[in-house]
């Protein structure tokens, strides 16, 4: 079954930023890039690096290690030497009070 976690305030996040939240053993980079959030696993799929310790170049994080590339949007890699994505997770803005949550869809 599928549960939402509070992980952030709006204004939290820089934009082009992240910060990482942990729920259900899971690491999770969450994203702003101009007022949207996206929600990705923090872990590079190539040897496993922590994206949230790279940087973001438009909307793609770039992992520090070896510059692997992912789409912060959909979770496509999309620059060698990473080739499988890495997992997305819905978020939502609960607008009454400014909190990011992000929902562990992983069953």
């Amino acid at each position: 079954m599928s549960q939402w976690f509070e992980a952030a305030r709006v204004g939290e996040i820089a934009n082009r930023r992240c910060k990482v939240v942990t729920f259900n053993g899971y690491d999770v980079a969450v994203f702003n890039l101009d007022g949207e959030y996206f929600a990705l696993e923090d872990l590079c799929t190539h040897l496993g690096s922590d994206l949230s310790s790279g940087w973001v170049e438009g909307d793609r994080a770039v992992c520090p290690w070896h510059l692997a590339e992912f789409s912060i949007r959909t979770g496509e890699a999309l620059k060698a030497p990473a080739y499988e994505g890495v997992h997305t997770f819905p978020v939502r803005v609960r607008v009454r009070d400014e909190i990011i949550e992000v929902c562990d869809d992983r069953e």
